[in-house]
């Protein structure tokens, strides 16, 4: 499990739910989790920045 996933875990949310809110599909977050794909530096951004909003404490070196 990565950080994605321990973040969004943390916050309760499901992988469909999280990726409602980025306006993604789910195996978007899915594959992002297991290590498939790698997101870029904007999509880093835009993962921290929301997670932050969500109520998390999180940075780009987290």
């Amino acid at each position: 499990m990565n950080n994605i996933a321990k973040e969004r875990i943390a916050l309760g949310l499901t992988q469909e739910q999280l990726a409602t809110i980025f306006g993604w599909r789910q195996s978007r977050i899915s594959n992002y989790e297991n290590g498939t794909r790698q997101p870029g530096l904007p999509e880093c951004r835009l993962i921290v920045e929301t997670l932050n909003k969500l109520g998390r404490d999180c940075t780009l070196d987290s």
